[in-house]
């Protein structure tokens, strides 16, 4: 019953545990589950001990929570129930809970009252899958973090066609205020000019983060270090015609995926080649120890930028009749984190609709990556040479190398021979961190990369130090 929300960990018994303790429930159950939109849901089940007709149970129930947990561990739905469903040997069923009805939240209900209020409280509604949001409530205690927030950035630049940055959501988490700095930086000419599609005749730029990577692996002489690599346990019968199918309508959807690199005068250019006629192959069965051996040779087995090969490997490896794992390859040159996400959920939506013999319910993508470095490079042009003079003057004088005190001196070239250590903290020294985040205005990453910088410069005794 441990559950992850909204980017915490969280144990389910321990709020069951405490919200038990009130005096006017009888039974609770807590469950995580998926909102419309995608994002895990704390709901609360409970079996009142005096039953009531009506009342609002998140307003009871939350303010008691409020001195006992943090925010991030308190339900957003309240269930009122009867009685709970039981197993055959007498225990709860919690496959038997219905699902809830609607969200609900503990805050006072203020309506917008600009065309501005009204576009944001609508937009936070619909990324947070909430009914309705009033215009003092938080965005952080609602269930946002950052990945959420830069969606919210991105939908208001597309609306409003103003520039405002991440920041100002952490400095203003409210509809109204974020509202004040969107009618601000439309007052003061922050115009934003929406991403267009462009002809994909002639050479097609590389976005700055491609120039980047391209250029690290030119000096690093085709190394895995920039492999995204990922396996999917896949348990339960499988139709393998059905997830080829679903591979081939991803990298048809999406260029990026079917992205080589072109280098005209030492300049590398996107290509784009067509949609492939073969999909992912097949190998197996594998015993247990083969399967290991084949997830790691898949993960770092390089990529050569400079060849028009594909950037991405699909592989299912069969190890019995109904236990499959797939096997998926990206380098990071045309893809990241986000995007995997993305991948994964269109591939479980495409293969629901095919298996059912149903089109492909995905709407078309109104823009490619393509379009965006064009773009990127348009926005850009004559701001470069400032952006490039701040972070000239920023860095000045900052050590080029960590100086931490290790065991033997540094390698001419990185050997990239390290280890990961893995560590557990408790769940009270996790919860004070937590409220240590909230408090400051931040999220739960932010608040371990600073502590990661103190502990950095406790270790080398520099006051600059650089983190990537």
């Amino acid at each position: 019953h441990q559950v992850k929300v909204r980017g915490f960990r969280i144990e389910l018994g321990e709020i069951e545990s405490i919200l038990s303790q009130h005096p006017d429930i009888r039974e609770c159950v807590i469950q995580s589950r998926t909102d419309s939109v995608g994002e895990g849901r704390l709901v609360a089940y409970v079996v009142e001990r005096e039953p009531k007709k009506g009342g609002d149970l998140s307003g009871i129930f939350s303010d008691y929570l409020k001195d006992k947990l943090p925010d991030y561990m308190i339900p957003s739905v309240y269930v009122r129930m009867n009685e709970m469903p039981l197993t055959p040997n007498g225990k709860i069923d919690r496959r038997a809970l219905p699902e809830p009805v609607m969200i609900e939240t503990d805050k006072l209900y203020v309506a917008p009252e600009t065309p501005t209020e009204e576009f944001v409280a609508g937009l936070w509604a619909d990324i947070l899958g909430l009914e309705q949001v009033g215009i003092h409530e938080n965005f952080f205690n609602l269930g946002g973090h950052s990945l959420l927030a830069t969606r919210i950035i991105s939908r208001i630049r597309e609306h409003f066609s103003v520039v405002i940055p991440l920041t100002r959501l952490f400095e203003y988490p409210t509809v109204a205020g974020l509202s004040r700095e969107i009618e601000l930086a439309q007052n003061l000419g922050k115009s934003w000019q929406p991403i267009q599609p462009i002809s994909r005749v002639g050479n097609l730029p590389v976005s700055f983060g491609q120039q980047r990577l391209w250029f690290l692996n030119q000096l690093e002489d085709q190394k895995a270090t920039y492999n995204m690599a990922g396996a999917l346990s896949i348990a339960g019968p499988l139709n393998t015609q059905v997830l080829d199918h679903c591979l081939l309508e991803i990298m048809a959807r999406h260029e990026i995926l079917r992205t080589r690199f072109n280098v005209i005068d030492g300049e590398p250019f996107q290509v784009i080649a067509p949609p492939p006629s073969e999909g992912m192959r097949i190998i197996g069965p594998l015993p247990p120890s083969q399967v290991e051996e084949r997830i790691l040779k898949e993960a770092t087995t390089p990529f050569d930028l400079s060849t028009q090969n594909p950037l991405i490997r699909m592989t299912l490896v069969r190890q019995n009749q109904e236990t499959h794992i797939l096997l998926l390859t990206l380098h990071h040159i045309i893809s990241d984190g986000w995007s995997i996400e993305v991948l994964f959920r269109e591939l479980a939506t495409l293969y629901q609709a095919f298996s059912e013999g149903k089109p492909s319910p995905l709407p078309d993508l109104k823009v490619q990556y393509a379009d965006f470095a064009v773009w990127q490079r348009q926005w850009l042009a004559g701001r470069m040479e400032d952006q490039l003079q701040y972070w000239i003057e920023r860095l000045k004088g900052v050590p080029e190398l960590l100086l931490l005190p290790t065991d033997r001196p540094r390698p001419p070239v990185q050997t990239f021979q390290g280890s990961i250590e893995c560590f557990q903290i408790t769940p009270d020294l996790t919860r004070r961190l937590n409220t240590l985040a909230q408090q400051s205005g931040a999220t739960l990453f932010m608040t371990l990369l600073a502590a990661f910088s103190v502990l950095l410069s406790r270790l080398t005794g520099q006051q600059e130090l650089v983190v990537g």
